[in-house]
Formats: structure tokens, C-alpha cells, sequence
């Protein structure tokens, strides 16, 4: 029975290896325009280097190149023909494939058969590493002998015969004549066709063999349609190994190492076998339970279709049965082959993990020389992984572990813990294994616990951290300092856990300095819960009692711990409205501090927003801010620099205030705080909506909102909502506002000081965009009552009252809009910087008509043309072109809404320039429409990404690029699409101009507006 490949095109690719044999497939373009090329292909048995060459050659064979295909080393099996579509069968031998549609000529002695395109299973097994064994395995079907005349063996080819016949004495002819004949032999195969050798598992190949493919290489290097296929095993050690190097010498040898298939590599052969999509989790516990390994997934999904299981929780939990009892037969049956000694150090290897051979030799009880003995018999039975001293997964450690008693295994692992310690490895090394040991820990091992949990919090890994504390408090439970870190962990990662055990470390007789840092952390945690009043209640009696205790000459440390329990409280009293004057009141009463610690920062940042909120003096507030970012530059960002972000933002210093968000945003990345990323990101968005970038405010927006569906940390949080329609409405998405407005409940938001205000002037605005004035003025009040009633005098913060004076003029109220305009004019002047003034020249000017509203409109253009608030300043050029148009000077008016356009689009203000469009063509003026679909709709990363993408990068190569992931470029290439109205890579080219794309308007602040933002995991 013969396979027959497909008469044109690629067979499937195997799940996961696209990118292999698109590779693999481009190098047999290159050698079929007569480069000859080398592949040698690696990866552990099961990995799938069998099924990857099957797609090769039938891609081969459909494109007319003659293809031999032997396998080195394998038993002989069933004459039949293996699946192109499944891969090869397992216990399949050595094959050789003559890919040739139509053969050469028939009825010619030695001729290959006419209409064999396929392959036929011969076995090799025993002869590949006999003198030229592989060689003959691969031209054995071509029925090449002494006797006939073939005309492949012409122009002394006749001299490859020796190496050819089975038993033949290949010592009677000088090895150059053999070497030359097989050389021969291989061009008179390509004399009409290109050629492909592909010889599997050729670690077991002979030494003659491969010494002349390096012969036939090196000369075939320039010349020559030839491609060399190799696949092996890298962790068994080659029959031939020199020679094996010498024929894949780096420089003429594309190498292509097979790694373990993904997650999504997993789901799709899931999808083939089973013929119906899976879940992700279904394929995570498929990925799991394999290790990745395609034979072991290919079983377990084929015994889940035989069974007829589903690809649900049941099938997932049967499926992982299936995969642990493959790899435990599998490992049992290597291990089996294996002295006792080898099994002891497989067995160390299961317990340590990864470790110096020193340390696997003391556990198993052997020497440091048996041990590497060891290892590398089981790298050659594929357990241990190549170069490393590990198992291949966890399946294997467990098949390795399973035949031991729970006595053994946990003597084992006490011997183990004392090892590392001994050694003094780190204690976050030893308390991995301290936790796997039954019953409560000892006493020095409860310190070892201490020490990690101490290092696993410092790098942000709470949940570890709280892994071993609950641990320690299991051995210790009256043990202090342990709940305190414990609390402290559970804060970042389950404030609800955390509470009740900071509630409990609190009611304990302490010493009045613990019991100071515990009502901080106290603190903190009912803010993540939403519990302000308890929070301040407890913060203010804290400091008090502190303060009574330590009087007015303490220490350094003392006041440090001052500051810290004042900082909390600021920040505690500055959320809602019942605790925010209270608050007011004691900052007014503090000394700005230095800046000098920690606690002060974050002290200096508290106060400067409250400075803020009072909107009186804007030099103040910076002054204050800048002494929250007096840190050093090893210091990470925390939340003293988020904090100082906001004031600063609003007194316009918006290359400060985003470069200390930036701060915050790399150390929630670095360190997993999921939450503190995400609200910083939240107010980047929220801040770059106020310079005008609106593109890359959305993605920062969008961003935030992905991470509160992902995270539980941050499913609560609000302001990503918000920030998000915010940036919509000026994008023309009105309706796409109010949707993601729709996910905050207004409930949860009474009472909050900055929230709920942001949430009545975006959903107001929403409402205004979808034609319901009335309604948008109503939530334009609300908002302004609700900073009122928190005592907010700022005219920049949520300017309610500039929205307001536009839409009561729209309406005809023009009185109302008069005397809204003329009561903020002066908290405007008050906060003094250019962006207050702007407002308040643009507020008296839409309500004051003819010369004089002109002067006022000119003005206001002035002071927003040198503030950071684009928008603000194209909306003013804007109703300055609209003022001039009323007083007959079309010229001018022109002159001013075409500005204005423009700068509405460089924002990304779609509504804005659309408006200014249609009074600019009003002036009698022309100017194309405005459309979303428009490169300057694109984040500067989009850009880059897109440029890359046109010039033809891959996704890989445009993440090494630009120092970010490939998950991120795809993210920003469907972006890209999207905006484009485009549907991939081949219509960017028409899509993007040939020229560099816009820049941001001059003046813009040069911040990195287009940094991706990565989720935290």
C-alpha cells in the first residue's frame, strides 16, 4: 500500500510547528534555486521531528523534487503507509520516499518504478550504523546493483555500488572512489530535479554515512538543488559523533530545536482530534498534564475520542490520567533499563530539583562521578533534560517519585532540606521543600520560612510570601512578627483575608511601635476595601497615641513612623467626602516635610493634593510634589509618586507627572501589583486625555479595563471605566461611552471626593455627544455640587463649569452662562497657570457676543496655545473662527477652524474636528472629512509597529525591535487594523502613506505616550 502526497499545496502543518516548517520549507525553496542547504532539527522523543519531516516531504513531493527518507536506528514495521495528515504511527521504521510524480522512464532496468510517489516502510534497524548503512537505507528502493544499466550510475557513479549492496565489502574499494561515486550518484539524481535527503533519528547513524554527507554538502554548498534534512535526539549520544558535528558545521546548518507545544498549540490538536473547539482551560490542563509533549497529548486526546469523552472538566481530569500513566509507563520502562544506582540519582533529581551534581550525589548516596555518570545515561533516555540537571516536566518527576513510600519520600526530602542548608543555597530554594514535608515545620526551619517570605515580599511575590508565613503561623501561631508580615502580604493579594488578622494584631497588648506600623497597614487595607471612615477613625486615634507616647524628642525612627501613620491617614480623609475637612484641617496644621525618607515622600505627596484641591496656589502644590519625588533613582515607584503625579498634572507640569507614573507603572510591573498598575494606568489615560493624546489614552484606558476583567485585585475598581469614556467621547463614541459607563455602579461611588465627579462630567459629556442637552446640563450640576460638598475649589479638576457655560449658551441662557463664567474666573486666576487662565478667557467669551467676545476668544487662544491642553486649545481656535465668522471675517474665520481641524485630529479628537470642519466649509473653506481610519488615529507604537510590519518583520522581530513581547505587537497590530479599517499585513501598504506619519503638534510634551502597557501576572 503506498501513500500518495497531495498534488499541490502544504499538508497541514502539525499543531504548533507552522513556524517550523515555514522554515523548514523556505530553506527547500533556497536549495531548489540550486543553494544547496542543511537543516538538522532537534527535540526529545515524542516531540514531534517525525511528524514535521512527513509534512516536508509531502510538501516536496507536490512541488515534483525526488525525495529518500530513511529513519536510523527503528525496528521494521507494517507495510503501510503512514497518515500525512496524522503523522506517522508510533513503532513506524525506516521509510524511504521516492517523492518522483511519474518516475523517470519506465521498463529501463534499475529505473525507479514509474508511479511511485510514496513511500515504502523498509526496516533498518541494525544496519544503519554498519559501514554506510544509512547511505544504502536511503537509496536501497532505487534498485541500484552490479548488474543492468541504470543511467543514474553514469560518469562513474558505478563507484557508489560497494556502498550500496548489502554486505558488500566496502574496504576493497579506496573510500575517495566511494565518496565520488555516491557524489555522482547524488548529481544524477539532480540532473532533472531538485533533491531532498531526509534522514531521522540520525544520532544512530554510522560514521561513513555521515562522512559523506559532509562530502556531499561541501561540494553541493554553490551549486547544487540539494537539502539535507537531519533530525535527532540532542540528549542521546550520537553512534558518530564527530561525525554528525562535521556534517551540520554551524556555518552551511540551519539549526531548528522542536520545544514543548503551548497552551494554543495544545487547543488546536485538541481541535483536530476531537473535532470540536476547547476551552482554554481544558487546553492548559492538557499542556499541563504533557509537558507539552505531542505523542502524549495525541494518546490522551485519541483515548478521550475512543472513549467518547467530552472536553470538560471530566475529560480534563481523565485526560491528565491518561498523560500521568503514559509518562509513568514510558519512565518506568527507561528507568527499568537502569542499574540501581542511576534509579537512586533519577530519584534525588525528582526530590531536589535542578542542583549541582555534588548535592544530587550526597542525597542518592553515590559519588560526585557516579552522579554525572548518571545524568547522562538518563539525558540519553530522555528524562533528564539537555544541559541541565532537571527532569524533562513534572510528569516525569512524578512517574520518578510514585514507587516510594510516604516515609521514604519524606525522609528523603528532610535529608534534602538539610543539604541546602548546609550548603546555605537561598532560603526561598529551602522553603520550597520545607513546605512539602507533612506536619507542622521545626523550629530552624520556621526561620528559614521567615527569611523567604521576607525576600518573596521584596520582589512583590506576595501570594509565596503569604505560602510560607501561613506555614510558620501553623508551627508558631502566637508568633507576632509573622501575622504582621502575613497581614501585610494578604493585603496585596486578599485584603478581605487580611483584615480580620490585622483586627486580631491590633486588640494584642504590643509595643506601641509595632502596634503603630500595624494600624498603617490597617489603613491601607480597609482603602482597597472601601472602608474610609473605619480606616481614618483607627489612623487618627493611632497617631495620637503615638504621639502621646513617644513626645516631642523622638528619635529618627520615631518620626519616620509619624509620618508614615500621617501619610495614611491624608490619603485615608482625601477619598470621601464626610473625612476629607477633618483631614484638611490637620495637614494645614503639618510642616511640609523634607522629602528625605520614604514616609516623608509619601507624607509631601498627600499634602500636595490637598494644596490641589484647594486650587489656591499652584507654585505650592508643585513646590510639595516635587518633595514626594526626592527619591533616589533605585528607589522603585510606589505610591508616593502616583500620588504626586495627580497635583502635578494639574498645575501643567505633565512631563513630571507622567514620567512619575511611568516610575509607578514599571514597579507594579516588575513586582506583580496588579492593582497599583492598573490605577496608574487609569490616570495616565487620564492625563494624556488632557494633553491631547487621545489614541494613546484609549489604549492605556483600554488596558486598565482589560486588567479589571482579569485580575480579582482590581474587579472593583471604577476609574478605568471611567477614564475610558472619557477618551471616547472626544473620539466621536459617544454611545460606546455611555456602554462603559454602564459597568460602574453610581451607588458605589456617593460620597467619593475624585470618582464620582469623573463619573458625572464623563457621562455628562456622553450625554451631550448623543443630542441630550438637557440631561448632560443636569449631570454638569451634579458634578459641580458634588466638588463642592467635598470642598474642592479647583477650576481645572473636572471643569464642570466650563461645559456648562457652553451648553446653557447653546440653549439661549446666556445670563446663567454669564454668571457661572464670572464666579470661576476668579478660582481660574487663583491656580494661575495657562491652562486656568485659557478656561476662563474661553468661559467669559462664549458668553459675551460681538467685538469684545472676539478680544476675549483671541485671548484665550493665547494662553492655550502655550498650555499642554491641545484639545482645549483647538476648541478654542474653534469658537474663535466661529466668533469671527458671525463678525463677517470669513478670511480670518477660515484661518482659525482650519487650525482647528488640525489640531483635532493630531489629538485624535474626532467630534472636535468634525465640528470645526463643517463651520470651516460654512467659511466658505474645503477640507477632506474626518474618519477614524487615518494613521493619525495611531499611538506612536502603533506606528513604529505598523512602519515595521509594512517593511515586512515579522511579529517576533519587530518585539526584539522595540524591547516588548510578541503578544504585545499583536496586540498593537490589531489595534492598527482596526483603526485602518484594514484586515492584515498585505493591505497596510495601501493603507499607511509612503511618507513618515504626523508628528504631534509643536509643543506637545515629548513623553513616551505609545509605551505598551503589559498585563501582570
Amino acid at each position: 500500500m503506498l501513500h500518495r502526497p497531495p498534488a499541490g499545496g502544504l499538508t497541514e502543518p502539525p499543531p504548533g510547528r507552522g513556524g517550523e516548517l515555514a522554515a523548514l520549507t523556505a530553506r527547500a525553496a533556497s536549495a531548489r534555486t540550486g543553494h544547496a542547504q542543511a537543516v538538522l532539527i532537534g527535540g526529545p522523543s515524542g516531540i514531534g521531528k517525525t511528524r514535521l519531516l512527513r509534512a516536508l516531504i509531502d510538501d516536496q513531493a507536490a512541488r515534483g523534487v525526488r525525495t529518500l527518507y530513511a529513519a536510523c536506528g527503528r525496528e521494521p514495521a507494517a507495510r503501510r503507509a503512514p497518515s500525512a495528515y496524522e503523522g506517522l504511527p508510533e513503532g513506524i521504521s525506516g521509510e524511504i520516499c521516492e517523492g518522483i510524480p511519474g518516475g523517470i522512464s519506465a521498463g529501463a532496468p534499475g529505473d525507479i518504478p514509474v508511479g511511485i510517489p510514496g513511500c515504502v516502510p523498509v526496516g533498518i534497524s541494525g544496519g544503519a550504523a554498519a559501514p554506510y548503512g544509512a547511505v544504502r537505507a536511503l537509496f536501497g528502493p532505487l534498485g541500484l546493483t552490479g548488474t543492468g544499466r541504470s543511467p543514474l550510475l553514469r560518469g562513474g557513479a558505478h563507484h557508489a555500488l560497494p556502498a550500496l549492496a548489502p554486505g558488500a565489502d566496502t574496504t576493497a574499494t579506496p573510500p575517495h572512489q566511494v565518496l565520488h561515486g555516491l557524489y555522482r550518484l547524488a548529481g544524477n539524481l539532480m540532473a532533472d530535479r531538485p533533491l531532498t535527503l531526509v534522514l531521522d533519528d540520525a544520532h544512530h547513524a554510522d560514521e561513513h554515512s555521515l562522512r559523506w554527507l559532509d562530502f556531499l554538502l561541501r561540494r553541493a554548498e554553490h551549486h547544487l538543488p540539494l537539502l539535507v534534512v537531519l533530525a535527532h535526539r540532542p540528549e542521546a549520544e550520537p553512534v558518530a559523533g564527530a561525525a554528525l558535528a562535521a556534517a551540520c558545521a554551524p556555518h552551511r546548518t540551519t539549526l531548528l530545536p522542536l520545544g514543548p507545544l503551548g497552551e494554543a498549540e495544545a487547543a488546536e490538536l485538541a481541535r483536530r482530534i476531537l473535532g470540536t473547539p476547547v476551552a482554554p482551560a481544558f487546553a492548559a490542563h492538557l499542556t499541563e498534564a504533557s509537558g507539552g509533549n505531542p505523542r502524549t497529548l495525541t494518546h490522551a486526546l485519541r483515548t478521550l475520542r475512543a472513549e467518547g469523552a467530552a472536553p470538560d472538566e471530566h475529560g480534563a481530569r481523565r485526560a491528565a490520567e491518561l498523560c500521568a500513566a503514559m509518562t509513568a509507563t514510558t519512565t518506568r520502562r527507561r528507568l527499568g533499563h537502569q542499574p540501581g544506582w542511576v534509579r537512586d540519582v533519577a530519584t534525588a533529581v525528582a526530590v531536589l530539583g535542578e542542583d549541582e551534581p555534588q548535592r544530587v550525589a550526597a542525597l542518592a548516596g553515590v559519588t560526585t562521578a557516579l552522579a554525572e555518570d548518571a545524568l547522562t545515561a538518563l539525558r540519553r533516555a530522555g528524562l533528564v533534560a539537555p544541559g541541565r540537571a532537571a527532569l524533562t516536566d513534572a510528569a516525569t518527576r512524578a512517574a520518578v517519585l510514585a514507587p516510594l513510600t510516604e516515609p521514604e519520600l519524606t525522609a528523603l526530602r528532610t535529608r534534602a532540606v538539610l543539604l541546602l542548608s548546609d550548603a546555605g543555597r537561598p532560603a526561598e530554594d529551602i522553603a520550597e521543600h520545607v513546605l512539602r514535608l507533612p506536619g507542622p515545620v521545626p523550629p530552624w526551619m520556621a526561620a528559614t520560612l521567615r527569611d523567604a517570605a521576607a525576600r518573596a515580599a521584596a520582589r512583590g511575590a506576595h501570594k509565596t510570601a503569604a505560602r510560607y508565613l501561613h506555614a510558620v503561623l501553623r508551627a508558631e501561631p502566637d508568633d507576632l512578627s509573622a501575622r504582621t508580615e502575613l497581614a501585610r502580604a494578604l493585603a496585596e493579594i486578599n485584603p478581605e483575608e487580611a483584615l480580620p488578622l490585622i483586627e486580631e494584631t491590633l486588640a494584642l497588648r504590643t509595643d506601641p511601635r509595632t502596634k503603630a506600623a500595624v494600624a498603617a497597614q490597617y489603613g491601607l487595607t480597609c482603602l482597597a476595601l472601601r472602608r474610609v471612615p473605619t480606616a481614618v477613625r483607627v489612623l487618627d486615634e493611632a497617631v495620637a497615641a503615638f504621639a502621646a507616647e513617644t513626645g516631642p524628642d523622638a528619635g529618627p525612627a520615631d518620626r519616620e513612623l509619624t509620618a508614615l501613620l500621617e501619610s495614611v491617614l491624608l490619603l485615608a480623609g482625601t477619598v470621601r467626602r464626610e473625612t476629607i475637612a477633618a483631614v484638611r484641617d490637620r495637614a494645614a496644621r503639618m510642616t511640609l516635610p523634607h522629602g528625605d525618607t520614604p514616609a516623608q515622600r509619601q507624607k509631601a505627596a498627600m499634602m500636595s493634593i490637598l494644596t490641589a484641591l484647594d486650587g489656591r496656589s499652584a507654585a505650592r502644590t508643585v513646590l510639595q510634589a516635587r518633595r514626594a519625588l526626592r527619591s533616589p533613582a533605585a528607589e522603585p515607584g510606589g505610591w508616593a509618586a502616583f500620588a504626586a503625579a495627580f497635583p502635578l498634572a494639574l498645575a501643567d507640569e505633565v512631563d513630571d507627572a507622567l514620567g512619575a507614573l511611568d516610575r509607578v507603572l514599571m514597579h507594579g510591573q516588575e513586582y506583580g501589583e496588579a492593582r497599583v498598575y492598573t490605577l496608574a494606568l487609569a490616570a495616565r489615560s487620564l492625563m494624556l486625555h488632557g494633553i491631547g493624546a487621545i489614541p494613546d489614552a484609549l489604549a492605556d484606558a483600554r488596558t486598565a479595563v482589560g486588567l479589571t476583567a482579569e485580575e480579582d485585585q482590581c474587579a472593583e475598581l471604577m476609574m478605568p471605566h471611567i477614564v475610558l469614556a472619557t477618551s471616547l467621547v472626544d473620539h466621536a463614541e459617544p454611545r460606546r461611552a455611555e456602554e462603559a459607563l454602564a459597568r460602574v455602579e453610581p451607588g458605589d461611588l456617593d460620597g467619593h471626593v475624585l470618582e464620582q465627579p469623573a463619573y458625572l462630567m464623563a457621562r455628562a459629556r456622553a450625554r451631550r455627544g448623543l443630542g441630550d442637552h438637557e440631561g448632560a446640563l443636569a449631570l454638569l450640576f451634579a458634578c459641580g455640587d458634588a466638588l463642592a460638598a467635598a470642598g474642592v475649589a479647583n477650576a481645572v479638576l473636572h471643569p464642570w463649569w466650563v461645559h456648562a457655560v457652553r451648553q446653557l449658551t447653546a440653549l439661549g441662557r446666556t445670563g446663567e452662562a454669564r454668571e457661572i463664567a464670572g464666579r470661576w474666573t476668579g478660582p481660574a486666576r487663583s491656580w494661575g497657570t495657562p491652562r486656568a487662565l485659557g478656561l476662563a478667557a474661553h468661559a467669559l467669551a462664549v458668553t459675551t457676543p460681538g467685538p469684545e467676545g472676539v478680544v476675549l476668544h483671541t485671548e484665550a487662544v493665547e494662553w492655550l496655545a502655550g498650555s499642554p491642553a491641545r484639545v482645549e486649545h483647538a476648541r478654542a481656535e474653534y469658537h474663535l473662527g466661529r466668533a469671527l465668522l458671525a463678525a463677517g471675517d470669513q478670511p480670518a474665520a477660515r484661518e482659525h477652524l482650519r487650525t482647528a481641524v488640525g489640531l483635532a485630529r493630531q489629538c485624535g479628537a474626532l467630534a472636535l474636528a468634525e465640528a470645526a470642519r463643517g463651520g470651516l466649509v460654512t467659511a466658505g473653506g474645503r477640507m477632506r472629512k474626518a474618519t477614524g481610519c487615518r494613521t493619525d488615529l495611531l499611538t506612536r507604537t502603533e506606528r513604529k509597529v505598523a512602519a515595521l510590519a509594512r517593511a515586512g518583520a515579522s511579529n517576533r522581530e519587530i518585539a526584539e525591535a522595540l524591547f516588548v513581547t510578541v503578544r504585545t505587537v499583536e496586540m498593537h497590530l490589531t489595534g492598527v487594523y482596526r483603526k485602518l479599517g484594514v484586515g492584515d499585513r498585505a493591505a497596510l501598504a495601501s493603507a499607511l502613506p509612503p511618507e513618515a506619519p504626523p508628528e504631534p503638534p509643536a509643543g506637545m510634551p515629548t513623553v513616551a505616550y505609545g509605551r505598551p502597557a503589559r498585563a501582570v501576572r
